[in-house]
């Protein structure tokens, strides 16, 4: 193992992966940040972090699909601690993109692994894996031991990788943890996933951008937690005796209409519901003019069910405990994007 404190992480363009970039480089580290060479590839968060410019992170294209980029990534990188956050990880995309969800998400650990495995055993790995891959659950709330039943394309490659971890620590000895994360949300959200969705156009209705907010399943429920404090339990992961597989979640659960009734609460808003199913309207209260709407365009083809999860392991192994409020988070983001939209930003 590499004596300086050096780290590669995957998908450092990401939500995850820009928040442990600036974790580590605060605690010293050299970071080797990975991105994939797309037409749409984008720094922001980096950027937004104000890590962009930082003298100890390296940015470095790199092909998770290919084993020899692995090797080659880990040969030069001289690194201690790999963090792999790449993944193909919007559920509803990984049902029109199953292919590349499994090549990506699921084999990109196989192929990292197995490049730990020839080029430096001593290294230490986290996988992020995902509640997602209880999909259909078999317990509440969820926890390490509970049986895994994914509903995606995305749960099933995650459970690929995520037993690949497993058996390549049982097999070769080498430090391996899975962290299986509830939904983490932050500013750094993507469009993609509902949550910043939500944050986004209540943003853009407050400034007149936009009239309405269109959603699928209202009576979704979500253990939603702040990303910043979940990339320091995946550090804390690989600082631990021994490898082995966390959750980290909030022991708390709240449905989609619960986040955006926050959301717009947070934007000066007071909302009251009316109709039920696809008619199901969200009222202002001021004007009474229809905010939110159902389109069933927005349905998963295969709803997960409660995903609540336990970490009372990592309390105790690990010291890790979330402390952010839903409410807290929520208005962070909204404030985030009022100020964003009113810049006009591309992202």
């Amino acid at each position: 193992m590499a004596t300086q404190r050096k780290a590669i992480i995957t998908g450092v363009s990401g939500q995850d992966g820009a928040y442990l970039a600036k974790l580590l480089l605060d605690k010293g580290y050299e970071v080797v940040g990975t991105y994939r060479r797309t037409s749409s590839v984008n720094f922001w968060r980096i950027a937004e972090l104000g890590i962009d410019r930082h003298p100890k992170l390296r940015l470095v294209e790199h092909d998770l699909t290919d084993l020899g980029s692995n090797l080659r990534l880990l040969e030069t990188a001289e690194a201690s601690e790999l963090y792999n956050l790449a993944a193909q990880s919007f559920v509803g995309v990984s049902f029109d993109q199953p292919t590349t969800t499994a090549g990506v998400t699921g084999l990109g650990a196989l192929n990292l692994l197995e490049a730990i495995r020839v080029i430096d055993p001593a290294i230490r790995y986290y996988q992020a894996s995902t509640s997602e891959m209880f999909g259909k659950v078999q317990a509440i709330p969820q926890c390490e031991e509970t049986p895994f039943y994914p509903r995606s394309p995305y749960g099933v490659a995650k459970l690929f990788a995520h037993w690949t971890t497993i058996n390549y620590r049982e097999s070769y000895n080498i430090f391996g943890c899975s962290g299986i994360l509830f939904n983490h949300e932050s500013p750094l959200r993507g469009r993609e996933f509902v949550t910043r969705k939500i944050t986004d156009t209540v943003a853009k209705i407050r400034l007149g951008k936009e009239e309405l907010l269109e959603l699928g399943n209202l009576d979704a429920k979500r253990d939603w937690g702040f990303a910043a404090e979940y990339v320091e339990g995946m550090w804390r992961m690989l600082q631990a005796s021994e490898p082995d597989t966390y959750v980290l979640a909030t022991n708390r659960t709240e449905t989609v209409r619960d986040f955006v009734h926050m959301a717009f609460s947070a934007a000066g808003y007071q909302l009251e519901w009316t109709g039920k199913g696809e008619r199901e309207r969200g009222i202002d209260v001021a004007t009474g003019r229809t905010l939110v709407r159902v389109n069933p365009k927005f349905y998963r083809p295969a709803e997960v069910e409660l995903l609540i999860g336990s970490a009372e392991k990592a309390r105790e192994k690990l010291g890790w405990a979330p402390t952010t409020t839903l409410e807290t988070l929520c208005r962070m983001m909204v404030d985030a994007d009022l100020m964003r939209n009113e810049l006009q930003p591309t992202f």
